[in-house]
């Protein structure tokens, strides 16, 4: 088994259409590219949604292109630049659409509503048309959702048509003013929070199983949709049910493909591989059987100058060990021409290829993630409550400062796992979003969890920050965590005894390896929960001012009566804590005493952001695969609960040829910047 490489490339109307995909086919026999994905009116050459005379134009060139490639033994797929629209970027719309409305009231000029019947009827004509051609696949892009739509503030979604659709279902009209305020009304989700976000799902699902009806009819059976996606919190706010939008973009029986954001665009920091690892595996968990995955591996605008071959080669792997059937490869820019132009591509294609042919040969056909369990609900956003003290993931305010804008408080119901899979990845400990011994509830996404889901969690080992300890003290699970919040306290406010200033590790500490006394910065929280432990809570640490006063308990480990253990964090924003090797030890301990006497995780140490992905086989194999997010080279160590009797060791270093390292785990070979160590046994 091999990797498979899909190139996206944009081949542009000109009288040289077949010689330029004659020259892409010759370039991507080189580089062993499988399939070539083709962008019809992409960035710089958008004038706008297609039709008449440029839709012509843009059809002809995908007919030929196609044709030339197929011809060449290289599958093709189609990928229209815009469904809803991307951004207005100055653009104006001359197809009558109605557009989208943001909850500020701002009115796009290019990007449309998707309760618009025009609009509709174009996406359908506009898909239909190409499926005639047959291709593989044909992308839905990421504007198909309603945030991010820019320069709207938030996104869309509150335009009269919407609105009227909601005034239905809630039996009375709505404005958007009402709307809005609804949605993010502090206190208990109001009713009609739960219809917009139907209103929203019902139009979006609609338009979903119309262009696949659509596509099934037209390209005879032989094309399938693909789906982009990008983050879980946002989805969320718009209310999407992932396995009934997957279901509603099956076209004549074929599943869909998926196509998942889950890399930065540009050259970022290695420790963003732990957004990376995270987000692949969470999408994977929402992904029904049969969905292929084929995430992209973006690089925007599409120049080595905008991101590294390096970063580029860590991310494909990334995709590989979490199984995918396919990288998706935006490595050329839209507006560049011919792809012999840019040779240097197919090179930095030829030199991944080892290590990710390693990785596809050892890809079995069920592999889950083992970890901390990051549980997560779709409908979190339906769930939570707004304002106040418990306001958004961490970010607590004083009630009097009053309402946020709008586009702010529509963004603190996007509550999702990330932050803790942050915290914890980059401290060396594997997570998984299904359900695990140890898990770590962050943020206001404590009050999307029922009774009986918390109660279950607090039986086990649960790690919890200040904001979802507040949440459950709220809820009347005070006694099962072992702490009271008796407030949270903003950076700004004028609190006694003074800003807090950092944590005080203590006796009580003393089994995490770390001396008592040591200090950790909190210096830069925007807020910490006051704790008040319960009689027999251990206090782990606690947090003094800049002159050494006592601020309150920095972090509680208690064993309750339900047969669990719970940590709390001060920290509201935990995944912020200033890092060293002294609370990568604490995080360690943590971890150890939730796990009880069932110790299991394999946790890494040796340097700073070592990032690690644990998997099991269907064959009996784990598979623990370490990133290094750090630009130093890194020694990586393993703490087994219980050694294996023998383990396998391989270095992939970025663009070469993977190197046995043995069976020894003493930090030999040291692991380069973004270079990954697997271990198997």
């Amino acid at each position: 088994m091999t990797a498979r490489y899909h190139l996206r490339f944009q081949i542009h109307p000109s009288a040289d259409v077949a010689a330029d995909a004659g020259a892409l086919a010759k370039e991507c026999a080189e580089a062993g590219v499988a399939e070539v994905v083709l962008l019809i009116g992409a960035e710089e050459v958008h004038t706008g949604h297609l039709a008449g005379a440029a839709e012509d134009r843009w059809f002809e060139t995908a007919a030929v292109a196609r044709e030339v490639l197929v011809a060449s033994g290289i599958e093709v797929s189609l990928n229209p630049w815009v469904t809803t629209g991307h951004t207005d970027r100055g653009r104006r719309d001359d197809l009558g659409f109605a557009p989208m409305v943001s909850p500020g009231g701002e009115v796009a000029t290019t990007q449309a509503s998707f309760a618009c019947p025009r609009w509709r009827a174009w996406l359908r004509g506009h898909y239909g048309r190409f499926a005639e051609l047959g291709f593989r696949v044909l992308w839905l892009e990421d504007d198909f959702r309603f945030h991010n739509h820019l320069p709207l503030d938030w996104g869309g979604g509150f335009e009269p048509l919407m609105l009227e659709r909601l005034a239905v279902l809630a039996g009375e009209p709505v404005t958007r003013e009402r709307a809005v305020a609804a949605l993010t009304a502090p206190g208990p989700p109001h009713p009609l929070r739960a219809m917009l976000q139907q209103v929203w799902r019902d139009a979006q699902m609609e338009v979903a199983t119309m262009v696949a009806r659509e596509v099934a009819e037209r390209s005879g059976g032989r094309s399938r949709l693909g789906l982009m996606s990008s983050r879980l919190g946002p989805a969320s706010v718009e209310g999407r049910d992932w396995a009934a939008l997957f279901d509603a973009l099956t076209s004549d029986g074929l599943p869909p493909v998926h196509r998942p954001h889950f890399a930065p665009y540009t050259d970022a920091p290695g420790r963003e591989l732990s957004y990376s690892v995270w987000m692949l595996e969470a999408q994977r968990h929402l992904r029904p059987a049969g969905v292929d995955s084929e995430p992209e591996i973006e690089n925007w605008p599409h120049t080595a100058w905008s991101k590294s071959d390096t970063q580029t080669w860590s991310e494909m792997v990334a995709t590989q060990l979490a199984g995918s059937d396919a990288l998706l490869l935006n490595v050329h820019p839209t507006y560049g021409g011919r792809a012999e132009r840019y040779p240097a591509v197919g090179a930095m294609l030829r030199r991944s290829r080892p290590a990710l042919d390693w990785i596809a040969r050892r890809r079995s056909a069920e592999a889950d993630a083992l970890g901390v369990g990051l549980p997560f609900r779709q409908d979190t956003a339906a769930r939570i409550r707004t304002g106040g003290a418990a306001r958004g993931n961490g970010l607590l305010v004083d009630p009097a400062l009053g309402a946020p804008p709008a586009d702010r408080a529509l963004d603190e119901l996007a509550a999702d796992p990330q932050p803790a899979a942050d915290f914890l990845l980059r401290y060396g400990i594997p997570v998984t979003p299904r359900p695990a011994p140890v898990q770590a509830l962050f943020g206001a996404a404590a009050w999307a969890f029922d009774d009986e889901e918390v109660r279950r969690m607090l039986s086990g080992g649960l790690l919890l920050d200040g904001v979802a300890a507040a949440v459950l003290d709220e809820r009347g699970f005070g006694r099962w965590t072992g702490v009271r919040v008796t407030e949270t306290v903003a950076r700004e406010q004028d609190a006694e005894p003074g800003p807090y200033a950092m944590e005080r590790v203590t006796a009580q500490a003393a089994h995490a390896g770390v001396s008592e006394g040591t200090g950790l910065s909190v210096n830069l929280q925007p807020a910490l929960a006051r704790l008040e432990p319960l009689d027999g809570a251990t206090v782990w640490t606690r947090v003094v001012t800049a002159d050494g006063a006592h601020w309150g308990a920095g972090r509680c480990g208690f064993v309750n009566d339900l047969g669990g253990r719970v940590m709390v964090l001060a920290a509201t924003r935990p995944q912020d804590l200033a890092r060293d090797d002294d609370g990568q030890r604490l995080a360690h301990a943590m971890v150890r005493f939730l796990e009880a006497a069932h110790p299991r995780l394999p946790l890494v140490s040796g340097g700073p952001y070592l990032i690690p992905h644990l998997t099991q086989h269907q064959d009996g194999v784990h598979r623990l695969a370490v990133a290094n997010g750090s630009a130093d080279p890194a020694a990586v160590r393993v703490d087994f609960p219980a050694p294996p009797d023998e383990v396998h060791a391989t270095l992939l270093t970025p663009l070469a040829e993977p190197v046995p390292a043995g069976s020894r785990l003493d930090g030999e070979p040291p692991v380069p910047h973004r270079g990954w160590l697997v271990i198997e046994w």
